[in-house]
């Protein structure tokens, strides 16, 4: 089974496409989207700079802007994909 870093890695390229498409085309109606493309930046200089370091705080945040990655009705595919892999993500390292 493969960790959060190893998970947050295998994506990281689609991730930083996705958070920066969806600050563009839903950042008007969802302003949240901007705290969630800053906290998966911060993620991933996290583990950039140290691979064992604790990402939970950073997890706690994104589960609390996202009410718990719930995605609106409103929105594209790609929105869904961020919050269905970060949520991927927050689940691998709680586990």
């Amino acid at each position: 089974m493969t960790n959060t870093n190893e998970f947050l890695k295998n994506h990281q390229e689609q991730l930083s496409l996705y958070t920066m498409a969806i600050t563009r085309a839903h950042g008007a109606h969802h302003p949240e989207v901007f705290e969630v493309k800053k906290h998966y930046e911060q993620l991933a200089a996290t583990l950039a700079e140290n691979d064992s370091a604790d990402l939970r705080p950073i997890f706690e945040e994104l589960r609390q802007i996202t009410k718990n990655y719930e995605v609106p009705a409103d929105v594209c595919p790609t929105f869904a994909a961020v919050y269905q892999l970060l949520a991927q993500a927050d689940y691998l390292q709680q586990n």
